[in-house]
């Protein structure tokens, strides 16, 4: 059961719209096709009726009305006039699973509860409602006041003229761990082996998916969960990671289409605004990335770095990180999926030059590979008769921005220093005064300066820098690529000063 719906909109400051808890019913049940699904809790607000009633109405067209649940309470029928109002036939009634709750809480012996839930157990079968019941803090209840579990059970489970279709056992507080689940739960099924039970788990420990196997395991016939681990503080147990370890660990069969897990965490993200951590499993950014360039060799080498959670099977593909430590086989992986072959020679100097990026901390994507290899491949450096042998930008609060250069032309080296209305125009006049009192000649003076990021890219990764310049009786127009910005422009000067050079030489 998917509870994204109703316990996953109590993560904080998640409020889904009407419409959007519509979509994401709709996704739930058609394409994910979970088993059943937690929409709301009832008379929570008008907005939550229109949603609910949105929602049955639209399984109620597709047959599929008895897979939609609603969270009621004990309170002397209010709760299921509420549901029934909204055309819901499923309730899940909330009630109390420890003594410290029954007592505490609602100020009532164990025999009074049990009185009240029979009522409201008897009034939605009136109304034509399916009772699920759930026993709130239950994890506490068997720790604490087992006595109090049995009494609550005896009581309702043989209740043959009123019968619970679903006895749900949560730990609301996420605090047990997987032996006390085996524990616990095995002693349910011991005295109660013809009840169906299901499993709610928290994941206050880190231990949801854990907990929800071990549950499974021990003889639990339901599983809540959500998309994203969406819930209360540290949420619930995430459906992506429970489906693929029962089908992977436990070779069991559900009826989840894995392929539409990524879509639905997409769409709960986003309506959520909740975002999905880089490294979660099976719906992260990151999960079917490789990094290291052994990785990328090996998978070209029978796939030995593959496992069964193969990406195409989440509607994902297998993705070759771009970096210091990705190596020449990641750089290979992303060539052949652009459709470009480059000789061993140009991989070298790409490879080099992404290292260069990834040194700099920068992520490099796919997208920015073909314009790395276009830039590195028109511009290789090893004729330059004009070159850059080291240079100092910098800014200071109150002063103009200053640079210090160091440039070797045609095998002679020069220094100078300059200040600017920016690090880049102290670069360019400090050129320009090697130019003019080292080797008495014009420079060409800029005409436009563009900078922008190149399309696809990242903002984090590189800038292309176009700079055009006024040459003779024309215009000479050059680009630099980097992930700085005045780095990228001072590239573009170079490859100007290289194509004049070697103008003036041939």
């Amino acid at each position: 059961m998917d509870s994204t719906l109703r316990d996953g909109e109590q993560t904080n400051g998640v409020s889904f719209l009407p419409h959007e808890k519509l979509v994401m019913a709709r996704k739930l049940l058609h394409d994910v096709n979970v088993d059943r699904i937690e929409v709301a809790s009832a008379r929570v607000s008008e907005g939550e009726k229109e949603a609910v009633t949105k929602i049955c109405r639209a399984a109620e067209q597709v047959g599929r009305l008895e897979r939609v649940e609603v969270l009621g309470f004990v309170d002397g029928g209010k709760s299921v006039d509420w549901i029934s109002e909204c055309g819901g036939r499923v309730i899940n009634l909330l009630a109390k699973g420890s003594l410290k709750h029954c007592t505490h809480q609602l100020h009532k012996s164990p025999e009074e509860h049990i009185a009240d839930i029979r009522q409201e157990v008897a009034y939605a079968h009136e109304k034509g409602m399916k009772v699920n019941l759930y026993l709130e803090d239950w994890s506490n209840g068997m720790k604490d006041s087992p006595d109090y579990v049995y009494q609550i059970m005896d009581a309702l489970s043989a209740d043959t003229q009123e019968p619970i279709a679903r006895f749900m056992l949560p730990d609301t507080l996420g605090v047990m761990n997987p032996l006390q689940v085996i524990e616990y739960f095995r002693k349910m099924m011991k005295r109660y082996p013809e009840v169906h039970f299901d499993f709610h788990a928290h994941n206050d420990y880190d231990l949801a998916v854990s907990n929800s196997l071990a549950a499974v395991l021990s003889g639990a016939k339901g599983l809540h969960v959500t998309v994203n681990g969406l819930g209360e503080r540290c949420g619930n147990a995430p459906l992506a990671s429970v489906q693929a370890i029962l089908k992977d660990q436990f070779h069991a069969k559900t009826n989840i289409v894995e392929s539409q897990l990524n879509d639905i965490s997409r769409m709960v993200e986003s309506f959520s605004g909740i975002a999905v951590a880089p490294n979660q499993p099976i719906v992260g950014e990151n999960v079917f990335t490789q990094v290291a360039g052994v990785h990328a060799d090996g998978d070209s080498k029978d796939k030995l770095y593959y496992n069964e959670l193969i990406p195409e099977r989440f509607g994902r593909k297998r993705e070759y990180a771009l970096g210091k430590n990705s190596g020449k086989a990641n750089i290979a992986k992303n060539l052949e999926k652009l459709g470009l072959e480059l000789t061993p020679e140009q991989t070298r100097r790409v490879t080099q030059r992404i290292t260069e990026l990834g040194d700099k901390k920068e992520i490099v994507t796919q997208e920015d590979l073909p314009y790395i290899v276009s830039d590195v491949l028109k511009h290789d450096g090893s004729d330059d008769k004009v070159k850059l042998i080291s240079y100092v930008v910098n800014t200071s609060y109150g002063l103009k921005p200053g640079a210090n250069i160091r440039v070797e032309i045609n095998g002679k080296q020069y220094e100078a220093g300059s200040t600017g209305d920016g690090q880049y125009d102290a670069f360019v006049k400090a050129l320009r005064y090697i130019y003019k009192k080292y080797l008495d000649r014009t420079f060409p003076i800029l005409a436009n300066y563009q900078v922008s990021i190149p399309p696809g890219g990242r903002t984090d990764a590189l800038v292309q820098t176009v700079i055009t310049w006024h040459y003779k009786d024309g215009f000479l127009r050059t680009r630099g690529l980097d992930a700085d910005q005045t780095e990228a422009a001072i590239k573009a000067t170079f490859k100007m000063l290289n194509i004049v050079e070697n103008e003036l030489t041939k």
